[in-house]
């Protein structure tokens, strides 16, 4: 099952603790990778005498290795009970967070930072120690749902679907009773077709591929006439010991014949001295990505990649680098079409156990979790995406074993808008930049960035809109069109304010109310702001408003209304801070329209002709 691929390179060198020739017989099952019986002979010396911190640890990382989280933190809260060395408080409190125990994990996370104080986990930790609530609260990037093609009590995982909607997996679910050094059952590829309505057709086994031991998982080129699988039984080479030998996971490379893959061959990167599994195929077959404990990593196992030439040789491996991997364990590559690379990390911030990751190859960032529900406190890896039919695949074992589960993308948009100055293009930042539903309620605001920029998550299909404002600018709105792609930038250019004082009056943009309403707007009120601003600068100038009415209703109801408009406008600039004793306001109904166009005015008509005006008494 999984946990063998990745439990190469987890054996960790104590400080402080030695063998004995008591622990001499535990310790020859360990350095076989059986852990399984390891287990077994170190519960023998947990009560006994001989038992300290050395067998605890042991213990621990036994059980860590094959991920059973629960006994593992048991264990080392025995074996850090003094001191211990910095990978064990690590361990630790990785096992923790899987059990939901974040303050305690953070605890050991502290010591564990203490020693290391250099290494990246230390330095993101000490950064963002309280980081669950902020990934908690992150924008549902995916829907998910178990699938129907698990088996039960078995191990399912490695799940990509081809655009001919072949979907390739591995399972444990053979009824072979041979089982590997961790006492697990021996996994093998197997095939299904994926309906129309999302249910698969009975799985069947690529017998071609699978041997007597661990097969998969696979990658398969857009054809579908190329794969490349991992696999222990295909490697005739092996490391040999004293009562063991071990075979060392490879990468292989078989070509589709006649419905059948055949001419299988071992990959040049290929070691007896360190595993290479996971792979992942460019969408173009020249880049073949894949996991492995090779030298020269960061950590564990780390993501690696190799070309492929025309010719079919291969190129020399290159690690990705800090933006992928860490000092920790990073497993389970998947390259999607638009060059998005998911991946499993068990040492990256996380909910607990492995997380799923991606990381955009296309531009130089850091790798993103992906978050719940993909994400949880168990084990969740071996993320695929289909871009041409919108639906990924991840394993979990939350259920208790490794189940394969559905991830189908929510149907959102990055709408950025970008605040420059209408007139000369510059750039504007701090600007305050807010979204609003059909309803013209805010939604949220942000500011505007050092590149204009601001950015919201919204709804795919569904119109915004943008309401703009920056001081020494006309406020404005602007449309967040309806779109199912992944982004829309719209470009929110701001005009300077422009008001005018002459003689007579203080020309800004009409203050215009709703209908049969004398209510300040929310649009009305940005127009008045400017006029404090004027006020303020100007503080000899007293104003008389003078409010007007559309033509609907009668003489009195308008005079009445029109009245109520302009009390409302003056009572406006006072709560802003402008003295009474320098504004006057006057109704004046229907009499003075802005537009003369009597009882057959349009309603955009109706509405400039519902406005107030500010004519200088004093200057």
């Amino acid at each position: 099952m999984k946990k063998i691929y990745i439990t190469v390179g987890l054996l960790i060198a104590l400080q402080g603790y030695s063998q004995s020739n008591a622990t001499r017989k535990a310790d020859a099952f360990v350095e076989s990778y059986q852990y399984t019986r390891a287990i077994d002979e170190y519960l023998k010396l947990a009560d006994t005498k001989d038992a300290d911190a050395y067998v605890y640890t042991k213990l621990a990382d036994s059980y860590f290795t094959i991920f059973n989280m629960d006994e593992a933190a048991k264990w080392y809260a025995r074996a850090t009970e003094k001191s211990a060395d910095a990978e064990t408080y690590y361990n630790y409190a990785t096992a923790l967070k899987t059990q939901g125990k974040y303050a305690e994990a953070n605890k050991q996370m502290d010591k564990f930072a203490a020693l290391q104080p250099n290494d990246d986990r230390a330095i993101d930790h000490k950064a963002n120690p309280n980081y669950i609530p902020a990934l908690a609260a992150k924008t549902k990037l995916f829907d998910s749902a178990i699938t129907d093609i698990n088996s039960k009590d078995n191990s399912d995982f490695g799940a990509l679907l081809t655009n001919e909607n072949t979907l390739y997996f591995v399972s444990s679910r053979s009824s072979s009773s041979k089982k590997d050094m961790a006492g697990q059952s021996f996994i093998d590829v197997y095939k299904s077709t994926r309906n129309d309505n999302g249910t698969f057709s009975e799985p069947v086994a690529v017998s071609e591929l699978n041997t007597a031991y661990h097969d998969g998982p696979i990658t398969v080129s857009a054809d579908g006439n190329t794969i490349y699988f991992a696999s222990e039984g295909q490697n005739k080479n092996f490391k040999k010991g004293k009562k063991y030998k071990i075979s060392q996971q490879g990468l292989y490379k078989a070509v589709k014949l006649n419905g059948k893959f055949t001419n299988i061959q071992p990959l040049p990167i290929n070691s007896v001295d360190y595993s290479v599994g996971s792979p992942s195929l460019s969408a173009d077959s020249k880049i073949l990505y894949f996991a492995s404990d090779m030298p020269g990593g960061l950590g564990d196992t780390d993501i690696w990649k190799v070309s492929v030439n025309n010719d079919g040789t291969y190129g020399t491996p290159q690690n990705l680098g800090k933006l992928v991997n860490t000092p920790g364990k990073e497993n389970f590559p998947f390259i999607a079409d638009d060059n998005v690379l998911y991946f499993a990390s068990l040492s990256r911030q996380g909910f607990g156990g492995f997380d799923v990751f991606k990381a955009d190859l296309n531009k130089d960032t850091e790798a993103v979790n992906l978050g719940k529900p993909v994400n949880s406190e168990k084990d969740d890896f071996s993320f695929s995406f289909n871009v041409a039919k919108n639906i990924g695949f991840y394993s979990s074992n939350r259920g208790g074993t490794d189940d394969i589960y559905t991830a189908t993308p929510v149907c959102g948009v990055e709408a950025i808008a970008i605040v420059k100055d209408k007139n000369t293009g510059a750039i504007l930042s701090d600007a305050k930049v807010a979204i609003l539903d059909t309803k013209q309620n805010i939604i949220a605001t942000k500011q505007s960035n050092s590149k204009g920029e601001v950015s919201y998550d919204v709804d795919c299909n569904t119109e915004y809109t943008f309401l703009v404002e920056k001081s020494g600018y006309d406020a404005a709105q602007f449309t967040v069109a309806k779109t199912n792609e992944k982004q829309l930038k719209v470009e929110a250019l701001l005009a300077p304010e422009k008001m005018i004082v002459t003689e007579s009056e203080i020309a800004i943009n009409d203050i215009t109310f709703d209908f049969n309403k004398s209510n300040i707007t929310k649009e009305g009120a940005r127009e008045l702001n400017k006029l404090v601003r004027i006020l303020n600068s100007k503080p000899s100038i007293t104003l008389l408003v003078k409010s007007h009415t559309d033509s609907k209703g009668s003489d009195d109801y308008n005079n009445m209304l029109s009245e109520k408009r302009a009390q409302s406008t003056v009572q406006y600039l006072i709560s802003k801070g402008i003295d009474a004793t320098r504004i006057t306001g006057k109704g004046y109904g229907e009499t003075e329209p802005k537009i003369n166009c009597g009882d057959n005015c349009t309603p955009e008509q109706d509405a400039q002709n519902r406005r107030s005006e500010f004519l200088i008494v004093k200057k």
